[in-house]
């Protein structure tokens, strides 16, 4: 039994139909990538794991359990954070205050020592208030949040968009920290090279189909994928 099960899952937008039969698994420990150009799905998936959008039809387990049409604060008591493409951080509140109301119903929160160990820079912000954080130090703040909670599994929507290429080298390197660690992490991501540098599988989509499955190595050595599919 695999730790995330979604079973040919169909998403609408009122009358739009999304997403098609969309099937994919997530083993403890692993990270998977979900590539595929712009309007391919990907968000629409995660938000759909997540309970923000809830599938008109499919399954989606969580350690065996069917989560579909439970509300995201549930789905999130049981686990899973999504970390969304516009963060959403409190721009009034401090970092560590952010960090806090993260951490507060969370019944095995991470002490804010360990958080500050995997992003110092927050250590330095922990006193700025949210709306004076740089892109990169919010798209901090916005996994930290996730990784206070300790969740079993992390979806992180787009985590480098926007952000100077020494700050993506940075939140590459910690998400395969995380990846290390022993995190089960799903990553939506424009920037190819980035999420298949620590993804252990990948999904591509393509019009809200599932069109391709492997490793990295193995999307690499598909040229025709790469080009059809992804623009690279």
């Amino acid at each position: 039994m695999s730790l995330l099960e979604v079973e040919a899952i169909n998403s609408f937008y009122g009358d739009s139909h999304i997403l098609f039969d969309v099937s994919l698994r997530v083993e403890e420990h692993e990270c998977v990538a979900l590539l595929g150009r712009n309007g391919a799905g990907k968000t629409t998936t995660l938000r759909s794991i997540m309970g923000v959008l809830s599938p008109g039809s499919g399954t989606i387990r969580l350690d065996g359990k069917p989560i579909q049409g439970r509300p995201p604060y549930e789905i999130a008591q049981l686990g899973m954070q999504l970390v969304p493409e516009e963060r959403a951080i409190f721009g009034a509140l401090t970092v560590e205050e952010n960090l806090r109301l993260a951490a507060l119903t969370a019944p095995g929160a991470w002490p804010l020592d360990r958080i500050y160990q995997v992003f110092p820079r927050l250590a330095e912000r922990r006193r700025s208030g949210g709306r004076t954080l740089s892109g990169g130090e919010q798209q901090m703040l916005a996994i930290a949040r996730a990784l206070i909670r300790d969740a079993r599994i992390i979806l992180l929507d787009e985590p480098f968009e926007g952000l100077a290429p020494l700050i993506v080298r940075d939140l590459v390197r910690v998400s395969r920290e995380l990846v290390q660690q022993g995190r089960t992490i799903v990553v939506v991501e424009q920037n190819v090279a980035a999420a298949l540098s620590f993804a252990d599988r990948v999904y591509v989509l393509n019009n809200g189909h599932v069109v391709w499955e492997g490793t990295p190595d193995e999307l690499h050595a598909d040229p025709s994928v790469m080009k059809s599919h992804l623009g690279v």
